[in-house]
């Protein structure tokens, strides 16, 4: 029951993507095929059992993940790396390149992880800093993004500094509320354990024994990217996320964050993670929007 889904819901969606015949007989299923697409479908249930039987409970969106990744294997390892479970609700990787982004955040000191809308490197990124967190591993969470708007001007703004910025941090806050209740995020902020700050308060600052977060990375410039690398303290880990499609910076300005992966990438304890249009996690209509705009800029610079 825990493999197939309530109702089926997960067979019948292995069977909408397999290309062989799935034949369920009590706790038996034989599958009919050519080799490929047996071994395919063998990979994908072999994926949901292993995972039901350490208690994830597979979704037919679980079985579309064990599906894509047949060919390479290790989905099961993927998927059943949980970074951490609130309300029920459990956070990992979903596909082999947000692993290598989630263990390249374990492993490294600074990571840069950089990659389209909707692949989750905000989101991860937070998870683990929660986790590393909860588990006393940091004393505090910092969080910080360019103050940068998206191709329009909010306008004069009313309240202090961060009313006026707050608008600028709802992705990381949105991500903050689905992994810790209202009520203690509200008292981590008040008592400083949870920081949330534009990207200029960082300067002159030392961030020791804290989990950084640098979001929206592409709009800072080379000078921004540097003075927010040197804050770097002991004990402390920072993740820099961005997408260098989607730079809002003036034209004829570097980014920071493009300038930083060419200067960076040989340094030790820094480590560079991509993330594609196959990561994208988000409704199969963002991949397409992301399609169709890279197709339009080919096009244009052809």
């Amino acid at each position: 029951m825990e493999v197939f889904g309530e109702r089926d819901t997960v067979l019948r969606r292995v069977e909408e993507l397999v290309e062989c015949e799935v034949v369920v007989r009590g706790n038996e299923i034989v599958l009919r095929g050519n080799e490929v697409a047996v071994e395919r479908a063998e990979a994908v249930f072999d994926g949901l059992v292993g995972l039901a039987e350490e208690g994830h409970h597979p979704t037919p969106e679980t079985a579309e993940r064990l599906y894509k990744m047949a060919d390479g294997g290790g989905g099961r390892e993927v998927l059943g790396d949980v970074i951490l479970t609130h309300r029920g609700r459990r956070v990992a990787p979903k596909t082999r390149n947000q692993k290598a982004y989630t263990d390249a955040i374990r492993e490294h000191q600074v990571v840069f992880g950089i990659g389209p809308a909707g692949t989750g490197k905000t989101y991860l990124a937070v998870a683990l800093a929660v986790e590393a967190l909860n588990r006393g591993e940091v004393a505090r969470i910092i969080l910080t993004r360019p103050a940068v708007e998206a191709g329009e001007s909010l306008g004069y703004l009313p309240g202090d500094v961060m009313a006026k910025v707050d608008p600028y941090f709802r992705p990381l806050y949105d991500a903050l509320y689905e992994m810790m209740d209202p009520a203690k995020f509200q008292a981590h902020l008040e008592r400083g354990i949870i920081e949330i700050a534009p990207l200029a308060f960082m300067r002159g600052r030392t961030l020791n024994d804290a989990f950084i977060i640098l979001d929206e990375a592409q709009n800072t410039t080379p000078q921004q990217m540097k003075m927010f690398l040197t804050r770097l303290g002991f004990g402390s880990k920072m993740v820099i996320t961005g997408d260098i499609t989607q730079i809002d910076l003036p034209k004829g300005h570097l980014s920071g964050l493009q300038d930083a992966r060419k200067a960076l990438r040989e340094v030790e304890g820094v480590d560079f993670v991509g993330l594609r249009r196959d990561d994208i996690v988000r409704s199969d209509l963002v991949m397409r929007i992301v399609d169709a705009y890279e197709g339009a800029g080919e096009g244009e610079k052809g």
